[in-house]
């Protein structure tokens, strides 16, 4: 598939707010500081189409992007940053469930787990909601540019364990040497049929 054009749409901080789009929806969820604003710009190809920050916490709406006229791409809040107002915080998880409850074009969801990082009750929650409402997940191994192949391919079967989930399921992506990038095209260019 190839990167015709991207735009941003909307921020949306309440599930009222969600858009009514008629396009085919795939879905970037995970921790915070796990890369979903930079795996989402080196997809399209666009160095600032989503803002980035050193600091964990910088998404904090649900932000909707248009790609190749044609296809939704969704940038959910990261989870499980203790520095930001609970408020804040406490608001997450509702409005992540929320958009996964209710999207009914949702096609695939990223799921993004830092290679360097073991999941946990947060990632294996979101994985048993998504199978609940029939959405398949893909799996990404995120940052694999801070490992050794050795050290990725070690990883990425601690990745599966926890996820319960076979190890030829976690694709490894980085955001700074374009990984991953064909394959995850790809799977948005099927699942978009």
């Amino acid at each position: 598939m190839k990167v015709k054009d991207v735009r941003f749409l909307k921020s949306v901080f309440s599930t009222a707010a969600f858009p009514a789009l008629p396009y085919p929806e795939f879905a970037f969820m995970g921790r915070s500081n796990v890369g979903k604003s930079s795996l989402i710009n080196m997809l399209t190809g666009k160095k600032d189409l989503v803002k980035t920050g050193s600091r964990p916490g910088v998404t904090q709406s649900v932000n909707f992007f248009i790609l190749n006229g044609g296809i939704t791409l969704t940038d959910l809040p990261g989870f499980g940053y203790a520095k930001l107002p609970a408020s804040v915080r406490n608001g997450f998880l509702p409005l992540i469930r929320g958009y996964v409850e209710n999207r009914d074009m949702l096609r695939l969801v990223f799921l993004l787990v830092d290679i360097r990082r073991v999941p946990v009750d947060f990632e294996r929650e979101m994985i048993t909601l998504l199978a609940e409402r029939s959405v398949p997940v893909a799996v990404v191994a995120t940052k694999c540019d801070k490992l050794t192949r050795n050290r990725q391919m070690a990883s990425a079967r601690a990745i599966a364990d926890a996820l319960s989930v076979g190890v030829d399921s976690v694709f490894f992506s980085s955001a700074k040497t374009n990984d991953g990038r064909k394959e995850m095209l790809r799977l948005i260019e099927e699942y978009s049929r």
